[in-house]
């Protein structure tokens, strides 16, 4: 595997531990900026609203530019928004700093996908991938924590400051390993309105609402998860650091065991792996009082819900096949949509007065409401192939874009 795409993984990792350190960080920062616990809550809303009109947004911009020099903007910019984040003096600033560090932080995800397919050989995108979301598993297991550690002992702006620095080591190693890549020419010259094409397809469309709602499930419960523990379980704050890197442990077996069964058994891993979170998110409703079954349903969770997302991510890749540059953004911006959805859902249900159990609550319904659309998908997929043979059933379906 080429350094580049390491360098691109590493990358990954500084943008993953952005996007999920707050996880750990409300309570100091919202008691820092005397804000309520739901309105912290929608800074991981603010950068998952940026991811979602980022990708798809800056992939279309940046289609036919220099592709190394894209990848050293959008990581400078988002480097200076982790600055602003740290430095930033009111709530309104450091929710404009995460929205632009998310519209960075899509645009290097949609061009770095990119880049990383043109390093390596047909044969190898699947482990190239690999690599780059193995960075944002690591963020869960070891960034997220770290931060969370850091904004304990040394105040939260420490940990925007240590992402900053994350993205400066980064930006070196994309300048210094990554090499010149300019687009396709001729056939190969991407083409956005061919690109486009693949909104016209249902299938896109299910699979794109599958992808919110069972991120909306997780994080609906991962946003307030340190509250939901210490408030309800009643653990101590100090040791929300372990159970978040847990919980990132459990993403990554997940996606570990989602990408070994996914090739084989596309809509069988996402019925399966969405339909565990939705038994683990109603579990953790009725227990979360117990600290041991608390910690052991978030980390069932991250197995959950990660062993969904290799099945998730392929099935994308797959129905999207004519527009691979589309494909990767869309899948990010679905993601993010949910990323959104579920913070601004539980901070509604926690300012209704219903407690941080019932955030689990709506995220069990989420779930099954994604159960739902993968079974409308299936059966949507197996009546177009009665109609046209040459159409491929869910049993069957190919899914070589599991991680």
């Amino acid at each position: 595997m080429p350094l580049g795409v390491h360098v691109l993984g590493l990358s990954v990792f500084a943008l993953g531990t952005s996007e999920f350190m707050l996880a750990g960080l409300l309570q100091p920062l919202a008691r820092d900026l005397n804000v309520s616990i739901p309105r912290a809550g929608l800074l991981v809303s603010a950068f998952a609203v940026g991811m979602v009109v980022g990708a798809p947004l800056l992939a279309a911009l940046t289609l036919r530019l220099p592709r190394r020099l894209t990848l050293v903007v959008l990581l400078t910019a988002f480097g200076l928004g982790q600055v602003a984040g740290a430095l930033a003096p009111t709530y309104g600033v450091l929710f404009a700093s995460r929205v632009v560090s998310a519209l960075a932080c899509a645009g290097f995800w949609a061009v770095g996908a990119a880049v990383a397919m043109s390093l390596v050989p047909v044969d190898a995108r699947a482990r190239a991938m690999a690599v780059m979301i193995g960075g944002l598993s690591i963020a869960n297991i070891l960034g997220v924590p770290a931060g969370s550690l850091l904004g304990q002992h040394a105040g939260w702006r420490s940990a925007f400051w240590a992402v900053a620095a994350m993205s400066a080591i980064a930006l070196a190693g994309v300048v210094a390993l990554v090499p010149r890549t300019e687009p396709g020419r001729g056939a190969q010259k991407p083409r956005l309105r061919r690109e486009l094409r693949i909104y016209a397809d249902r299938q896109v469309w299910l699979n794109v609402v599958t992808i919110a709602l069972n991120a909306a499930a997780v994080f609906a419960v991962f946003s307030y998860l340190g509250p939901l523990l210490t408030d309800v379980a009643g653990m101590d704050e100090n040791r929300l650091p372990t159970v978040l890197a847990l919980f990132g442990l459990g993403g990554l077996i997940g996606t570990a065991v989602g990408g070994r069964i996914a090739d084989g058994h596309l809509f069988g891993t996402m019925y399966g792996g969405i339909a565990a979170s939705a038994v683990t998110l109603a579990l953790l409703a009725v227990l979360a009082r117990s600290p041991v079954a608390a910690v052991a349903l978030a980390v069932l969770l991250g197995v959950a819900a990660f062993t969904a997302a290799p099945a998730l991510n392929a099935r994308m890749f797959e129905v999207a096949d004519a527009a691979p540059t589309l494909a990767g953004a869309t899948t990010t911006s679905s993601f993010n949509i949910g990323n959104t959805l579920g913070p601004w859902l539980g901070g509604l249900v926690i300012s209704a007065g219903w407690g941080y159990q019932a955030v689990a609550w709506t995220g069990a319904a989420l779930a099954s409401a994604a159960v739902a659309t993968t079974a409308l998908a299936s059966l949507t997929l197996r009546r177009r192939s009665r109609r046209r043979p040459g159409v491929t059933c869910p049993s069957t379906a190919p899914a070589s874009w599991g991680a």
